[in-house]
Protein backbone atom coordinates (compact mmCIF):
# COMPACT_ATOMS: atom_id res chain seq x y z
CA UNK A 1 0.00 0.00 0.00
CA UNK A 2 1.24 3.07 -1.03
CA UNK A 3 0.33 7.13 -0.76
CA UNK A 4 -1.23 7.86 -4.41
CA UNK A 5 -2.93 11.57 -3.54
CA UNK A 6 -2.68 14.20 -1.18
CA UNK A 7 -5.29 17.17 -0.72
CA UNK A 8 -5.04 20.14 1.01
CA UNK A 9 -8.59 21.33 2.26
CA UNK A 10 -9.10 24.72 3.66
CA UNK A 11 -12.80 25.58 5.23
CA UNK A 12 -14.56 28.19 6.71
CA UNK A 13 -17.63 26.90 8.45
CA UNK A 14 -17.85 30.08 11.02
CA UNK A 15 -14.16 29.61 11.37
CA UNK A 16 -11.29 28.91 9.09
CA UNK A 17 -9.63 25.31 9.52
CA UNK A 18 -7.33 23.77 7.00
CA UNK A 19 -7.77 19.75 6.07
CA UNK A 20 -5.07 17.60 4.92
CA UNK A 21 -6.79 14.47 3.20
CA UNK A 22 -4.58 11.33 2.49
CA UNK A 23 -5.67 8.33 -0.37
CA UNK A 24 -3.49 4.92 -0.37
CA UNK A 25 -3.75 2.78 -3.34
CA UNK A 26 -6.19 0.87 -1.14
CA UNK A 27 -8.70 3.68 -1.36
CA UNK A 28 -8.66 4.30 2.29
CA UNK A 29 -8.38 7.75 3.72
CA UNK A 30 -6.74 9.65 6.64
CA UNK A 31 -7.62 13.47 7.59
CA UNK A 32 -5.59 15.34 9.48
CA UNK A 33 -5.91 19.11 10.78
CA UNK A 34 -3.61 21.78 9.74
CA UNK A 35 -5.54 24.59 11.41
CA UNK A 36 -3.23 27.52 12.94
CA UNK A 37 -5.64 30.40 13.97
CA UNK A 38 -4.75 33.80 12.08
CA UNK A 39 -2.14 31.63 9.89
CA UNK A 40 -4.15 29.25 8.12
CA UNK A 41 -2.75 29.99 4.27
CA UNK A 42 0.66 29.71 5.75
CA UNK A 43 0.47 25.89 6.61
CA UNK A 44 -2.06 25.08 3.49
CA UNK A 45 0.94 26.56 1.68
CA UNK A 46 3.79 24.54 3.08
CA UNK A 47 1.62 21.46 3.04
CA UNK A 48 0.56 22.04 -0.92
CA UNK A 49 3.55 23.11 -1.84
CA UNK A 50 6.49 21.53 0.17
CA UNK A 51 5.00 18.60 1.94
CA UNK A 52 2.40 16.67 -0.07
CA UNK A 53 4.91 16.20 -3.27
CA UNK A 54 7.44 14.08 -0.56
CA UNK A 55 4.73 11.78 0.37
CA UNK A 56 3.25 10.43 -3.05
CA UNK A 57 4.76 6.91 -3.36
CA UNK A 58 5.69 6.71 0.23
CA UNK A 59 4.46 4.01 2.51
CA UNK A 60 1.65 4.97 4.91
CA UNK A 61 2.00 2.72 7.71
CA UNK A 62 5.91 3.95 8.80
CA UNK A 63 4.60 6.45 10.68
CA UNK A 64 7.48 7.20 12.85
CA UNK A 65 9.28 7.16 10.06
CA UNK A 66 7.86 9.97 8.03
CA UNK A 67 7.75 11.51 10.97
CA UNK A 68 10.84 11.88 10.96
CA UNK A 69 11.72 12.46 7.10
CA UNK A 70 9.34 15.65 7.62
CA UNK A 71 11.10 16.97 10.93
CA UNK A 72 14.94 15.87 10.66
CA UNK A 73 15.30 16.05 7.14
CA UNK A 74 14.12 19.43 6.95
CA UNK A 75 17.01 22.11 7.51
CA UNK A 76 14.20 24.56 9.18
CA UNK A 77 12.73 22.99 12.36
CA UNK A 78 9.85 23.89 14.77
CA UNK A 79 7.62 26.74 14.77
CA UNK A 80 4.10 26.70 14.45
CA UNK A 81 3.89 26.71 10.74
CA UNK A 82 6.22 23.50 10.47
CA UNK A 83 5.02 21.61 12.96
CA UNK A 84 1.20 22.20 12.19
CA UNK A 85 1.83 20.80 8.74
CA UNK A 86 3.95 18.00 10.25
CA UNK A 87 0.73 17.04 12.58
CA UNK A 88 -1.52 16.99 9.74
CA UNK A 89 0.63 14.24 8.01
CA UNK A 90 0.53 12.23 11.43
CA UNK A 91 -2.94 12.66 12.45
CA UNK A 92 -3.77 11.15 8.54
CA UNK A 93 -1.40 8.54 8.60
CA UNK A 94 -2.64 7.05 12.29
CA UNK A 95 -6.31 7.75 11.08
CA UNK A 96 -5.25 5.27 8.04
CA UNK A 97 -3.69 2.78 10.13
CA UNK A 98 -6.72 2.72 12.71
CA UNK A 99 -8.67 2.07 9.54
CA UNK A 100 -6.61 -0.61 7.90
CA UNK A 101 -6.58 -2.61 11.71
CA UNK A 102 -10.36 -1.98 12.03
CA UNK A 103 -9.59 -0.05 15.25
CA UNK A 104 -10.02 3.04 17.08
CA UNK A 105 -7.15 5.08 17.84
CA UNK A 106 -6.94 4.60 21.47
CA UNK A 107 -6.91 0.82 20.94
CA UNK A 108 -3.70 1.14 19.14
CA UNK A 109 -2.04 3.90 21.73
CA UNK A 110 -2.29 0.67 24.18
CA UNK A 111 -6.25 0.85 25.06
CA UNK A 112 -8.78 3.01 27.45
CA UNK A 113 -7.00 4.03 31.48
CA UNK A 114 -10.12 5.02 32.10
CA UNK A 115 -13.84 5.28 30.67
CA UNK A 116 -14.20 8.45 29.96
CA UNK A 117 -11.93 12.05 30.05
CA UNK A 118 -13.06 14.27 32.28
CA UNK A 119 -14.01 17.68 30.34
CA UNK A 120 -14.07 21.54 31.25
CA UNK A 121 -16.14 23.80 29.90
CA UNK A 122 -16.02 27.50 29.51
CA UNK A 123 -18.38 30.02 31.58
CA UNK A 124 -17.78 33.93 30.77
CA UNK A 125 -19.83 36.87 32.07
CA UNK A 126 -19.35 40.66 31.37
CA UNK A 127 -19.96 40.91 35.11
CA UNK A 128 -19.87 38.62 38.02
CA UNK A 129 -23.98 37.85 37.87
CA UNK A 130 -23.56 37.05 34.10
CA UNK A 131 -20.88 34.44 35.14
CA UNK A 132 -22.77 33.11 37.80
CA UNK A 133 -25.74 32.30 35.38
CA UNK A 134 -23.27 31.08 32.86
CA UNK A 135 -21.71 28.77 35.34
CA UNK A 136 -25.04 27.53 35.91
CA UNK A 137 -26.09 26.76 32.18
CA UNK A 138 -22.41 24.84 31.97
CA UNK A 139 -23.75 22.92 35.02
CA UNK A 140 -26.85 22.10 33.83
CA UNK A 141 -25.36 20.91 30.09
CA UNK A 142 -23.48 18.33 32.54
CA UNK A 143 -20.12 19.63 32.97
CA UNK A 144 -18.62 19.04 36.35
CA UNK A 145 -15.26 21.42 35.88
CA UNK A 146 -15.30 24.67 35.05
CA UNK A 147 -13.44 27.74 33.45
CA UNK A 148 -14.15 30.76 34.23
CA UNK A 149 -13.52 34.33 32.31
CA UNK A 150 -15.24 37.81 33.27
CA UNK A 151 -14.53 41.19 32.60
CA UNK A 152 -12.81 44.03 34.27
CA UNK A 153 -14.54 47.27 35.99
CA UNK A 154 -13.39 50.03 33.54
CA UNK A 155 -12.13 48.10 30.47
CA UNK A 156 -14.58 47.93 27.56
CA UNK A 157 -13.77 44.34 26.38
CA UNK A 158 -11.48 41.42 28.03
CA UNK A 159 -10.36 38.79 25.58
CA UNK A 160 -12.05 35.84 26.29
CA UNK A 161 -15.45 36.94 27.91
CA UNK A 162 -18.44 36.98 26.43
CA UNK A 163 -21.94 39.23 27.35
CA UNK A 164 -25.06 36.55 28.82
CA UNK A 165 -22.22 34.16 29.20
CA UNK A 166 -21.46 33.56 25.64
CA UNK A 167 -18.21 33.01 24.40
CA UNK A 168 -17.84 35.28 21.61
CA UNK A 169 -14.23 35.27 21.24
CA UNK A 170 -14.43 31.91 18.87
CA UNK A 171 -14.08 32.62 16.16
CA UNK A 172 -11.65 35.33 15.57
CA UNK A 173 -13.29 38.11 14.34
CA UNK A 174 -13.01 38.63 10.23
CA UNK A 175 -11.78 41.21 8.61
CA UNK A 176 -8.26 42.30 6.68
CA UNK A 177 -6.66 42.97 10.46
CA UNK A 178 -7.05 42.06 14.40
CA UNK A 179 -8.97 43.87 16.18
CA UNK A 180 -7.63 45.72 19.43
CA UNK A 181 -8.51 46.16 22.77
CA UNK A 182 -7.15 48.10 25.53
CA UNK A 183 -5.98 46.29 28.47
CA UNK A 184 -4.81 47.17 32.39
CA UNK A 185 -3.08 44.67 34.58
CA UNK A 186 -3.13 46.19 37.59
CA UNK A 187 -7.21 46.46 37.26
CA UNK A 188 -7.44 42.70 36.59
CA UNK A 189 -4.85 42.07 39.94
CA UNK A 190 -7.16 43.97 41.89
CA UNK A 191 -10.82 42.46 40.45
CA UNK A 192 -10.05 38.69 39.77
CA UNK A 193 -9.51 37.51 43.59
CA UNK A 194 -13.04 39.20 44.44
CA UNK A 195 -14.37 36.93 41.88
CA UNK A 196 -13.34 33.55 42.89
CA UNK A 197 -14.15 34.46 46.88
CA UNK A 198 -17.75 34.86 45.47
CA UNK A 199 -17.99 32.33 43.00
CA UNK A 200 -16.56 30.34 46.20
CA UNK A 201 -19.37 31.53 48.28
CA UNK A 202 -22.42 30.75 45.53
CA UNK A 203 -20.73 27.43 44.14
CA UNK A 204 -19.18 26.15 47.64
CA UNK A 205 -15.70 24.66 47.33
CA UNK A 206 -16.40 21.07 45.74
CA UNK A 207 -16.64 22.40 42.23
CA UNK A 208 -13.24 22.48 40.19
CA UNK A 209 -12.51 26.09 38.60
CA UNK A 210 -9.94 27.16 36.11
CA UNK A 211 -9.00 30.45 35.16
CA UNK A 212 -6.84 31.53 32.07
CA UNK A 213 -4.79 34.88 32.59
CA UNK A 214 -3.49 34.75 28.74
CA UNK A 215 0.07 34.99 29.04
CA UNK A 216 -0.38 38.68 29.89
CA UNK A 217 1.21 38.73 33.66
CA UNK A 218 4.81 38.88 34.50
CA UNK A 219 6.50 36.57 36.53
CA UNK A 220 6.19 39.08 39.58
CA UNK A 221 2.53 39.32 38.73
CA UNK A 222 1.71 35.87 38.14
CA UNK A 223 3.07 34.81 41.48
CA UNK A 224 1.56 37.50 43.40
CA UNK A 225 -2.03 36.24 41.74
CA UNK A 226 -1.30 32.85 42.27
CA UNK A 227 -0.60 33.62 45.87
CA UNK A 228 -3.85 35.34 46.10
CA UNK A 229 -6.13 32.79 44.85
CA UNK A 230 -4.16 30.31 46.79
CA UNK A 231 -7.66 30.39 49.44
CA UNK A 232 -10.18 29.61 46.50
CA UNK A 233 -8.33 25.82 45.52
CA UNK A 234 -8.36 26.30 41.54
CA UNK A 235 -8.23 23.34 39.74
CA UNK A 236 -5.52 25.37 37.96
CA UNK A 237 -4.15 28.93 36.51
CA UNK A 238 -3.54 28.81 33.22
CA UNK A 239 -0.69 31.02 31.02
CA UNK A 240 -0.07 32.82 33.92
CA UNK A 241 2.79 34.60 31.64
CA UNK A 242 4.38 34.04 28.18
CA UNK A 243 5.80 30.66 27.36
CA UNK A 244 8.93 31.75 25.31
CA UNK A 245 11.10 31.69 28.70
CA UNK A 246 9.97 28.63 30.78
CA UNK A 247 12.40 29.97 33.27
CA UNK A 248 10.39 32.89 34.52
CA UNK A 249 7.95 30.01 35.99
CA UNK A 250 10.87 29.47 38.44
CA UNK A 251 10.04 32.79 40.19
CA UNK A 252 6.40 31.88 40.36
CA UNK A 253 6.40 28.40 41.56
CA UNK A 254 8.46 29.76 44.44
CA UNK A 255 5.88 31.91 45.42
CA UNK A 256 2.97 29.95 44.80
CA UNK A 257 1.10 26.09 45.49
CA UNK A 258 -1.61 26.80 43.46
CA UNK A 259 -1.58 24.38 39.91
CA UNK A 260 0.03 25.81 37.41
CA UNK A 261 -0.95 25.14 33.24
CA UNK A 262 1.08 26.11 29.96
CA UNK A 263 1.72 25.02 26.61
CA UNK A 264 -0.80 25.80 24.42
CA UNK A 265 1.74 27.75 22.24
CA UNK A 266 4.42 25.11 22.56
CA UNK A 267 5.29 23.39 19.65
CA UNK A 268 8.43 21.20 20.67
CA UNK A 269 9.53 18.67 23.71
CA UNK A 270 12.21 21.28 23.80
CA UNK A 271 9.57 23.83 24.87
CA UNK A 272 8.63 21.79 27.63
CA UNK A 273 11.51 19.86 29.01
CA UNK A 274 12.59 22.34 31.52
CA UNK A 275 9.28 23.33 32.51
CA UNK A 276 8.65 19.00 33.11
CA UNK A 277 12.26 18.47 34.79
CA UNK A 278 11.83 21.14 37.42
CA UNK A 279 8.30 20.48 37.95
CA UNK A 280 7.61 24.02 37.71
CA UNK A 281 4.05 22.87 36.28
CA UNK A 282 1.41 20.53 36.69
CA UNK A 283 -0.61 20.36 33.53
CA UNK A 284 0.62 20.48 30.00
CA UNK A 285 -1.09 22.22 27.41
CA UNK A 286 0.35 21.61 24.19
CA UNK A 287 -2.54 20.92 21.30
CA UNK A 288 -2.20 17.88 18.73
CA UNK A 289 -1.80 19.73 15.79
CA UNK A 290 0.49 22.50 16.85
CA UNK A 291 3.08 20.23 18.45
CA UNK A 292 3.75 18.08 15.97
CA UNK A 293 0.77 15.17 15.79
CA UNK A 294 0.39 12.39 18.26
CA UNK A 295 3.71 10.64 17.44
CA UNK A 296 5.61 13.69 19.21
CA UNK A 297 2.63 14.64 21.59
CA UNK A 298 2.97 11.24 22.97
CA UNK A 299 6.89 11.77 23.32
CA UNK A 300 6.23 15.14 25.73
CA UNK A 301 3.48 13.38 27.38
CA UNK A 302 5.40 10.63 28.69
CA UNK A 303 8.64 12.99 29.71
CA UNK A 304 5.35 14.73 31.58
CA UNK A 305 4.28 11.52 33.47
CA UNK A 306 8.02 10.75 34.20
CA UNK A 307 7.95 14.04 36.54
CA UNK A 308 4.00 13.79 37.51
CA UNK A 309 3.14 16.23 35.27
CA UNK A 310 -0.52 15.26 33.67
CA UNK A 311 -1.66 16.22 30.41
CA UNK A 312 -4.11 18.46 29.45
CA UNK A 313 -4.57 18.87 25.91
CA UNK A 314 -5.52 22.80 24.35
CA UNK A 315 -8.99 22.49 22.60
CA UNK A 316 -10.48 25.27 21.40
CA UNK A 317 -12.66 25.58 19.14
CA UNK A 318 -10.18 27.33 16.66
CA UNK A 319 -8.82 23.63 15.91
CA UNK A 320 -11.12 21.51 13.81
CA UNK A 321 -12.50 18.12 15.41
CA UNK A 322 -10.30 15.97 13.81
CA UNK A 323 -7.75 17.49 16.52
CA UNK A 324 -10.15 17.22 19.43
CA UNK A 325 -11.11 13.68 18.70
CA UNK A 326 -7.14 12.88 18.26
CA UNK A 327 -6.76 14.76 21.95
CA UNK A 328 -9.61 12.60 23.35
CA UNK A 329 -8.14 9.17 21.93
CA UNK A 330 -4.80 10.26 23.20
CA UNK A 331 -6.72 11.15 26.65
CA UNK A 332 -8.72 8.06 26.96
CA UNK A 333 -5.54 6.01 26.87
CA UNK A 334 -2.70 8.13 28.31
CA UNK A 335 -1.98 7.06 32.18
CA UNK A 336 -1.29 11.10 33.02
CA UNK A 337 -4.47 12.43 31.39
CA UNK A 338 -5.78 14.99 33.72
CA UNK A 339 -8.07 16.99 31.74
CA UNK A 340 -9.69 18.03 28.36
CA UNK A 341 -10.77 21.25 28.01
CA UNK A 342 -14.36 21.62 25.43
CA UNK A 343 -15.49 24.15 23.66
CA UNK A 344 -18.58 23.51 21.64
CA UNK A 345 -17.92 23.90 18.14
CA UNK A 346 -21.13 25.70 15.86
CA UNK A 347 -23.54 23.22 14.60
CA UNK A 348 -22.63 24.12 11.32
CA UNK A 349 -18.59 22.71 11.85
CA UNK A 350 -20.04 19.35 12.68
CA UNK A 351 -22.06 19.21 9.84
CA UNK A 352 -19.00 19.69 8.34
CA UNK A 353 -16.84 17.46 10.30
CA UNK A 354 -19.11 14.38 11.41
CA UNK A 355 -17.42 12.64 14.32
CA UNK A 356 -17.99 9.94 16.75
CA UNK A 357 -16.56 11.55 19.88
CA UNK A 358 -19.41 12.20 22.06
CA UNK A 359 -20.07 14.53 25.97
CA UNK A 360 -22.26 12.59 28.35
CA UNK A 361 -22.49 13.50 32.31
CA UNK A 362 -18.95 15.17 32.56
CA UNK A 363 -17.07 13.01 30.32
CA UNK A 364 -15.76 13.06 26.74
CA UNK A 365 -15.29 9.43 25.03
CA UNK A 366 -14.10 8.95 21.27
CA UNK A 367 -16.22 6.57 19.87
CA UNK A 368 -15.50 3.32 18.47
CA UNK A 369 -14.96 4.19 15.17
CA UNK A 370 -12.04 2.44 13.23
CA UNK A 371 -8.85 5.60 13.24
CA UNK A 372 -9.79 8.85 14.57
CA UNK A 373 -13.60 8.89 14.36
CA UNK A 374 -13.86 11.79 12.07
CA UNK A 375 -15.00 12.58 8.44
CA UNK A 376 -15.58 15.34 6.36
CA UNK A 377 -18.25 16.56 4.10
CA UNK A 378 -16.38 17.79 1.08
CA UNK A 379 -19.54 19.19 -1.12
CA UNK A 380 -20.41 20.76 2.04
CA UNK A 381 -17.33 22.40 2.72
CA UNK A 382 -16.72 23.63 -0.43
CA UNK A 383 -19.67 25.95 -0.07
CA UNK A 384 -17.74 28.02 2.75
CA UNK A 385 -14.63 29.05 1.61
CA UNK A 386 -11.58 31.33 3.20
CA UNK A 387 -12.66 34.24 5.21
CA UNK A 388 -9.61 36.47 6.56
CA UNK A 389 -9.79 36.56 10.54
CA UNK A 390 -7.37 37.54 13.55
CA UNK A 391 -7.54 36.71 17.15
CA UNK A 392 -6.98 40.24 18.61
CA UNK A 393 -4.41 42.44 20.01
CA UNK A 394 -3.60 43.95 23.15
CA UNK A 395 -2.46 47.48 24.04
CA UNK A 396 -1.99 48.84 27.36
CA UNK A 397 -3.67 52.68 28.13
CA UNK A 398 -0.73 54.50 27.23
CA UNK A 399 -1.04 52.92 23.75
CA UNK A 400 1.80 50.28 24.55
CA UNK A 401 1.38 46.78 22.81
CA UNK A 402 1.38 44.29 25.51
CA UNK A 403 1.92 40.74 25.60
CA UNK A 404 -1.10 38.64 23.65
Amino acid sequence: MKIVDVQVIVTSPTRNFVTLKITTSDGIIGLGDATLNGRELAVASYLRDHISPLLIGRDPSRIEDTWNYLYKGAYWRRGPVTMAAVAAVDMALWDIKGKVAGLPLYQLLGGASRTGCLAYAHATGADLPELIDSVHEQLDLGYRAIRVQTGVPGLEKVYGVGHSGVATYEPADRGARPSEEIWDTSAYLRHIPSVFEQLRNHFGQELPLLHDAHHRLTPQQAARLGKELEPYDLFWLEDVTPAENPAALRLVRQHTTIPLAIGEVFNNIWDTELLLSEQLIDFIRCAIVHAGGITHVRKIWSLAELYQVRAASHGPTDVSPINFAAAVHMGLSAANFGIQEHMRHQPLVDEVFRHAFRFDDGYLHPGEEPGLGVSLDEELASRYPYESAYLPVAYLPDGTLHDW
